[in-house]
């Protein structure tokens, strides 16, 4: 039985690393955190622990307290406000607890983490990118590239706060709203839209899954699974130049050019138990090489059309009231509404 602890059990991504879990073939007790008692992931898991926030002086002490009491094998973490602090202190948790921490390096995560520093690592090893500015260089970057345009905060994901465009008002209206923003090319087709996740270790690629999606509300929730063989060469390379520690995930547009990236996240991705579903689990293969030792081999997926749906969870208001007053819980107790 291995020990995990899966944080931000609440978010999409913390989610999808349960679900993951709970589909892969290996016996796992999984220990998860988040900082809310509203957190639905709490109640999908074998313990549930309130956390404090990632900027909390507190965040640290408590998620190693967590890993010595609950002898934890392994952590994964669940948000992206986390991931930067965690990899910060990563060796250090690890020496001091005895737990492997699976997060890359501060300096992969920071290049995914600011797409401005996304947009300095695929053009400095020769990957198509979009072009890019920050309000400095706006008026040469005017002068080349055409409306549209995408404003969006140089720090963020599933596209929050992204203005489309289309005149110089516009624009300076979203300069005016988004914080730290950075200005990109709109990436045409938008019909042409692709999440890809790659899994190395190494500078070694385990190998690659890409999904055509569409989106609703920033997220993946119809995606189609085949064999994309231009975009998933291209992101195979990417992925060993990025040098990351297990998952990435490279979202990006087929443009005339190429597969043409414009986000990364260096981390398991929202669409992970999706790829889960076809075969594809990368949460198990990163257990298996990193925690076990094992050698392994690289992962395959089956074909298919994912369609994400709404469910809903009961959970007793005793169970509740325990973890929001306590702080912790034993075997949650929660039923969902899968009757669909």
């Amino acid at each position: 039985m291995i020990r995990v602890l899966v944080t931000g059990a609440g978010a999409l991504l913390g989610q999808g690393i349960i679900k993951s879990l709970r589909m892969s073939s290996l016996p796992c007790k999984i220990i998860a955190g988040d900082i809310s008692p509203l957190a639905a992931g709490l109640y999908r898991c074998d313990k549930a622990y309130l956390l404090p926030k990632a900027h909390d002086q507190n965040f640290l002490k408590e998620l190693a307290r967590i890993v010595r009491q609950e002898q934890i094998e392994a952590v994964f973490v669940g948000t992206d406000v986390e991931l930067p602090v965690v990899a910060a202190h990563r060796k250090t948790i690890e020496s001091d607890t005895g737990t492997k921490i699976l997060v890359s390096t501060p300096e992969v995560v920071a290049i995914a983490d600011d797409k401005w520093e996304t947009y300095l690592f695929l053009k400095e090893h020769g990957f198509l990118y979009p072009e890019s500015c920050l309000p400095a260089g706006l008026r040469d970057f005017l002068s080349r590239v055409p409306f549209p345009l995408v404003v969006k905060p140089r720090v963020g994901a599933r596209s929050a706060n992204m203005c489309l465009v289309r005149n110089q008002k516009e624009l300076e209206q979203a300069l005016a709203t988004v914080e730290s923003p950075i200005i990109q090319e709109c990436l045409l087709p938008e019909t042409e839209e692709y999440t890809v996740g790659a899994l190395v270790f190494d500078g070694r690629c385990f190998g690659v899954i890409a999904m055509k999606r569409e989106l609703k509300d920033g997220n993946t929730y119809r995606a189609f699974v085949e064999d994309y063989p231009t975009v998933t060469n291209a992101v195979q390379r990417m992925a060993v130049a990025l040098n990351s520690f297990g998952p990435a995930n490279f979202q990006l547009r087929l443009t005339v050019k190429g597969p043409t990236v414009f986000e990364i996240n260096a981390r398991f991705s929202g669409t992970t138990p999706l790829r889960v579903a076809l075969g594809f689990n990368e949460v198990e293969a990163t257990l298996r090489r990193v925690v076990l030792g094992e050698t392994i081999e690289p992962l395959t997926y089956r074909k298919g059309v994912v369609l994400r749906y709404m469910n809903e969870m009961v959970v007793p208001f005793e169970e509740y009231q325990k973890l929001a007053e306590g702080g912790y819980l034993d075997h949650p107790r929660a039923e969902t509404l899968d009757a669909f």
